[in-house]
């Protein structure tokens, strides 16, 4: 799936993600960013993968969009 950086919040190790197609938003944790965090940014395209989650949507083995 692709999405967007809507908001990060890199001193607690989060973000989250509004998916292109579903407009959905996707909660991810740092850990779950497979390139450089310290590249990250607000408005950045990535590409993820949704995972089932009890408290919403959650992304997993984000990384950046080439």
């Amino acid at each position: 799936m692709i999405g967007t950086i809507i908001r990060l919040v890199k001193d607690r190790n989060f973000g989250f993600i509004r998916a292109d197609i579903t407009r959905l938003e996707y909660f991810f944790h740092r850990e779950d960013f497979e390139d450089k965090w310290e590249l990250l940014k607000e408005k950045d395209l990535v590409i993820f993968d949704d995972v089932p989650a009890p408290k919403g949507p959650r992304a997993a083995n984000v990384r950046f969009k080439d």
